[in-house]
Formats: structure tokens, C-alpha cells, sequence
């Protein structure tokens, strides 16, 4: 079983867990992902490795409490086990010759960006690392940023924490500034990421994007993390999850990323009901 050795809320809605799981923290590294099941007839949903200790046996995934089966993740406590926990998959991000990169992170895709910054950091890569939240009270893994990166720029929508604005206002500032990036890596929500990608883009600039569509399988067997980029048709699982950002059509992944979002939200509902149930019976 996949025991929860650590379990901790970063803020009202976001949850880090360090799973016990030897065999994938051996083989793990920054950018790829796991898929999980919390019981035997449970949705198998893929998260981001956000980081491994492989002495411990340990992989650290982050995830929001947005549907039903993360509302199911966050109901077990220290001690509790995972019916499964299968990886690593996906392709590991790209660090080597890399001098100096932005690494720019939104919302909850700070948690991807983290172990990106901190393979790159490690390497000895100049990492300035952008991130943005709505407000103070979202705000997540500000010291690890802080700890992984040469340079931080914090901006929120409303001002109440590091500078008002957006991750590109800042991303702007600094190429403005005369700073020369080799790539600039970004991961967070699609709208986020495809603006980053248009500002890169008029600048010449390499950019990578994480993306993160509906996935079942991981195998590139369901179809359902498909993309376009490039004009032709990718699966995130197997040939991602990180692509050039310039040559994806986010339109098409946006209106992919909504087709299940109201049946999500009834089956969030229906289990926080469940849930309360049963705790008024006891």
C-alpha cells in the first residue's frame, strides 16, 4: 500500500502529501507525473511529481480540492494509504546547457513549476522564477521559491502580496530590462500560459509549457489528453506534458479543459454530501 507519511494544507484549498512509494521516488525527476487511485473503485487522476527523496521512498504530490475524488484525496490522514500510485510517467523536463531560464508559475501550477526551478537550480542555471497568485491568501511554497531560485518576482491580481499585476507585466519588465533568457518555462492556467507564450513570442524567446488536459490512461491509449501543436495531434501522457509553447493551439485546449467542468462540480457536490452524511449519522 502507498502510506500518506506527511499530510499538509498549504491554504484553504490546496493539499501537499508525502506518499510513501519507493519504486516510483527511484526513478522520478522534475516535470513528470504520477496517476492515482484513492480506492479500488476510485477515478485514477494524474498529478505532478512537485518532489521525491529517494533515500526516504518518499514522492510529494500538491493537488486543489476542485472534484470529487481530490475532495476523496483529502479526507485521508497521516497514515492512511492510496490504492494506487503509478509513475513515473510523462517526459522529465529538459535542463541540460541551459545558462538561464524564467521560470514563470500561476495559482496552483506553482507546484509544477517548483521542482522545475529546483532541477535547474541544482544544475548551477540562473533560475528567475515568476509567480503569481489572485491574493495573499492563495499564496503557496513562497520560501522554496525563494530557496531554489536567483531571483523571485511576486505579483497578485489585487496588490496584497509582492507587486499588483500580472506574471507577464513581470515577465515584460525583465526582458524590457535587458535580461537574455535561453528558455522560459511556463506552467499554471491555460489563459496564463497562452499570454505568456504570445509575449514570448514577440520576442524570440524559446518558451515550454506544461499542460495538464483530462488524462485516463497515461498511456497515450484513451486519446483524451490530445493536443494540437504544430498542427498536429500530441498526447500530453507520452509526449508531454511539456511542449513548445509557440506551437500549441490553446484555443482548442481551452474549450477541451471545460467540456466536463459541470459534471465535476455535481460530482464534488454529491460527495461533500455524502461525506456529511455520514459524519451526522456517527
Amino acid at each position: 500500500m502507498f502510506t500518506v507519511l506527511k499530510k499538509e494544507s498549504l491554504n484553504p484549498t490546496v493539499t501537499l502529501m508525502e506518499i510513501y512509494a519507493p519504486s516510483v521516488a527511484k526513478k522520478a525527476q522534475a516535470g513528470q507525473f504520477i496517476i492515482l487511485r484513492t480506492d479500488e473503485h476510485g477515478e485514477r487522476i494524474p498529478l505532478t511529481v512537485a518532489d521525491y527523496d529517494r533515500e526516504k521512498g518518499s514522492v510529494t504530490v500538491i493537488f486543489q480540492i476542485v472534484g470529487a475524488t481530490t475532495e476523496k484525496l483529502n479526507r485521508i490522514a497521516e497514515g492512511g494509504s492510496l490504492h494506487d500510485f503509478v509513475g513515473p510517467l510523462g517526459r522529465a523536463t529538459h535542463t541540460d546547457g541551459l545558462k538561464k531560464v524564467a521560470v514563470v508559475g500561476g495559482g496552483v501550477g506553482c507546484a509544477i513549476a517548483l521542482p522545475v526551478a529546483k532541477a535547474l537550480h541544482e544544475k548551477g542555471c540562473e533560475v528567475h522564477s515568476v509567480i503569481g497568485f489572485r491574493n495573499k491568501d492563495l499564496v503557496i511554497l513562497e520560501k522554496e521559491f525563494e530557496n531554489n531560485s536567483t531571483r523571485v518576482l511576486k505579483m497578485s491580481d489585487d496588490g496584497s502580496w509582492g507587486e499588483k499585476g500580472l506574471v507577464t507585466d513581470a515577465l515584460r519588465s525583465l526582458i524590457e530590462s535587458g535580461e537574455k533568457y535561453d528558455e522560459v518555462i511556463t506552467i499554471g492556467p491555460l489563459v496564463m500560459m497562452k499570454f505568456v507564450c504570445a509575449l514570448t513570442k514577440e520576442y524570440g524567446i524559446k518558451t515550454i509549457a506544461s499542460m495538464n488536459p483530462v488524462m485516463i490512461d497515461g498511456t497515450g491509449m484513451c486519446g483524451g489528453c490530445r493536443l494540437t501543436v504544430g498542427g498536429k495531434t500530441v498526447f500530453a501522457c507520452v509526449d508531454g506534458p511539456e511542449f513548445d509553447g509557440h506551437q500549441i493551439d490553446f484555443d482548442e485546449a481551452i474549450s477541451r479543459s471545460g467540456m466536463y467542468r459541470d459534471f465535476e462540480r455535481r460530482k464534488h457536490e454529491d460527495t461533500c454530501n455524502l461525506f456529511k452524511a455520514a459524519s451526522e449519522e456517527k
